[in-house]
């Protein structure tokens, strides 16, 4: 059986490197949804469950945490390992709640592709982190003839445990996390972008899952990342978890301010081969998978899903003016508009579960989950271990 070690993340002045040794610690000893039999939906993730179970996507962090009051970072997802402005990604942005700072949204509408690393930061470093990603881009060689550059930066607001007003990240931090980025397992919790977020009272995180489609309907991958910084009612495989810990919003014991207000920025990657219309469709039904968490997407939440395929690249060839594309067919979508929910509903779910507990901002604390309760509530709902209880797939008679 699990068993959680509480640990308050209190570091002293001195301690100033990023992310530090007692949080990578206290995050290894936190179990993600299916470590404790929690099993969303009905299809299977990936090898890693994480974005980067759809080829080629890389994931990066860099966390800035420094003495009492920074707890800041940014988080990077880039689609494949070449020069992205040659070689771009056809992509869709949904907008569910505008209340944020996202660039690259304008060109993104218009043309619809990708061609910079997408990176998620605190809402105050935003300009600087398009800064940095326009840098990062006119070094790269091959574009040496670039003079123009779509930086997508998405955004949440970290100013409850943060120094926002400091605006603590810097090009070096960003250039770091696109260095370190890698395939794999991806770092969840209290890391990079999600280091100072807040997710229904409790501490919230960067988040990951993955689905894989069976192969009559394709076997595609889709796969999900997510910035938590939300308010609602936190429901679990529809056990009512923030009702049982009596911690959720409009609740008496938990003031307005810091447990409604905020944002989820919501990265989804596939290998299916979409267009940009298909794309968007996509990202809608992320935002449903959010919503099965008990999210209210409040006045000020900033609610983005940005989607992106993996095939099909835009490469800008002289002289030519047509370009053949292979495309799933509209008919073709449901199972991923399933899997897309599942996913999403899945890394929300990962994000607050890894995420330790973290002092910040004028001794501000946000508490880590209480795993032991989550199984509780949940047993007594009858809601771990679904599929040993409940076949995902009809059994043959």
């Amino acid at each position: 059986m699990f068993q959680e070690k509480k640990v308050s993340v209190q570091i002293s002045k001195k301690n100033t490197q990023s992310r530090p040794q007692k949080i990578i610690l206290a995050t290894n000893r936190r179990p993600r949804a299916r470590d404790i039999g929690i099993e969303v939906g009905i299809y299977k993730p990936g090898q890693w469950n994480a974005i980067t179970d759809v080829k080629g996507v890389l994931v990066g962090h860099e966390t800035v945490w420094k003495g009492r009051k920074i707890r800041s970072g940014v988080t990077v997802v880039i689609p494949h390992e070449g020069n992205l402005f040659q070689n771009k990604v056809e992509a869709a942005v949904y907008i569910y709640n505008g209340f944020g700072k996202m660039t690259g949204i304008g060109q993104i509408e218009e043309v619809g592709n990708i061609e910079t690393p997408i990176a998620l930061t605190d809402t105050c470093n935003v300009p600087v982190v398009a800064d940095s990603i326009v840098e990062y881009i006119l070094k790269l060689p091959g574009n040496e003839a670039v003079t123009s550059v779509n930086p997508v930066v998405g955004d949440t607001n970290m100013s409850f445990l943060n120094d926002s007003r400091s605006r603590p990240v810097k090009r070096s931090h960003l250039f770091k996390a696109i260095k370190n980025s890698c395939s794999g397992p991806v770092d969840e919790g209290v890391v990079g972008a999600g280091t100072g977020t807040s997710t229904f009272g409790w501490k919230g995180g960067i988040g990951t899952s993955s689905r894989i489609l069976p192969e009559k309907d394709g076997f595609y991958t889709v796969g999900i990342l997510v910035q938590t910084n939300f308010g609602g009612i936190l429901t679990i495989n529809g056990a009512p978890v923030g009702r049982e810990l009596n911690c959720f919003s409009f609740s008496q014991d938990i003031p307005y301010y810091t447990d409604i207000d905020g944002s989820c920025m919501i990265i989804v990657a596939t290998d299916a081969p979409l267009c940009t219309h298909n794309l968007k469709r996509l990202a809608k039904r992320a935002i449903l998978g959010m919503a099965r968490t008990g999210a209210i997407s409040s006045h000020k939440s900033g609610d983005f899903v940005i989607a992106f395929s993996t095939t099909n690249r835009k490469c800008d060839i002289p002289n030519c003016i047509t370009q053949e594309l292979r495309l799933l067919s509209n008919e073709a979508m449901n199972p991923l508009f399933t899997a897309i929910q599942e996913a999403t509903e899945e890394a929300i779910y990962n994000a607050i579960l890894k995420a330790v507990t973290v002092v910040g901002l004028d001794g501000r604390k946000r508490e880590a989950i209480d795993v032991e309760k989550v199984k509780k509530i949940l047993e007594k709902y009858n809601m771990l271990d679904l599929h040993s209880k409940i076949l995902p797939w009809k059994s043959e008679k």
